[in-house]
Parts: structure tokens; C-alpha cells; sequence
């Protein structure tokens, strides 16, 4: 149970399996795709993945806060937006809905981004006591989710 318990594995392997199936009930056992839409799913786990092996090279610790980064990281992605990793979480789960055109997948991610937003405003005094000023520092000058916007 502790497997399914993790983010990415609910993220990128429960939730799609749970709305394919949804999908393929209501519809009359026939699961429509809307192929178009499916590089944002590429699109947000190669950012979460490829964004988390970033941070653990540059920052030590692992890709989640169960083991931080030892050092602050803000380039790369970092310098972009605070919080790459779980933005690609959401990305994944916007190309899920639109590809299937779920309802379910769309109160999925709805859920999933309020759960995130919530988790980073836990995770941003975590770091502000582990890291001090640099981290405040770099909070001030990198927005917490889309670059240039909020």
C-alpha cells in the first residue's frame, strides 16, 4: 500500500488507470482518444522526471522533501518556476483529461492542483528554515508556479 501512497505513482500510473477504466465504462466499453492532446502528458512527466534527477545532481537529497535538497537550486528549470517538479504533475493531468475528455480526469487534476498548492505552501516554510535567507531570497525572484505570472 505504501507504493500507491506516492505521488508519482498515483500521479502517472493510478490515476490514468482509474479514469481509462472510467472512460471505457460510461462510454460503452470504448475508450475515444484525442491523440492531439497527448504530448502534454509526455510533456509533464519527462518535466517531472527530468526535473528531479536536476535538482537531486544540483541539490543533493531526493526528489521529494522526504529527503530535501542540502543546497538551494535555482537555475535551470529552478530559476524558472519554484516548484517544476509538481507543475509537471498538473501539465500530465491537463494532457490526461483533454486526452480522454474525462470529467473525472478533469475533478482529478482540479483536486490534485489544490492538494499541490496546499503541499507548497508546507513545503516553503520547510525549506526557509532549512535554507534561511537564500531561500527567501530566491522566493522573491521566482514565482512559485507559471513563470511571469504567479
Amino acid at each position: 500500500m505504501r507504493f500507491l501512497s506516492r505521488t508519482p505513482v498515483r500521479t502517472f500510473i493510478l490515476y490514468p488507470i482509474i479514469t481509462a477504466l472510467w472512460e471505457f465504462m460510461i462510454n460503452g466499453r470504448v475508450l475515444e482518444l484525442y491523440s492531439f492532446y497527448a504530448p502534454l502528458m509526455v510533456w509533464g512527466y519527462l518535466q517531472y522526471h527530468l526535473c528531479g534527477r536536476y535538482r537531486s545532481h544540483q541539490g543533493g537529497g531526493g526528489p521529494g522533501l522526504e529527503t530535501p535538497p542540502e543546497r538551494l537550486v535555482a537555475t535551470g528549470p529552478y530559476a524558472y518556476t519554484r516548484n517544476p517538479m509538481y507543475l509537471g504533475h498538473i501539465i500530465f493531468l491537463i494532457g490526461l483529461t483533454l486526452t480522454l475528455k474525462s470529467w473525472l480526469a478533469a475533478m482529478i487534476t482540479a483536486g490534485v492542483a489544490i492538494w499541490f498548492h496546499r503541499r507548497v505552501l508546507g513545503d516553503e516554510q520547510e525549506l526557509r528554515g532549512r535554507l534561511g535567507q537564500p531561500y527567501v531570497d530566491y522566493m522573491n525572484s521566482v514565482k512559485r508556479w507559471i513563470p511571469g505570472l504567479f
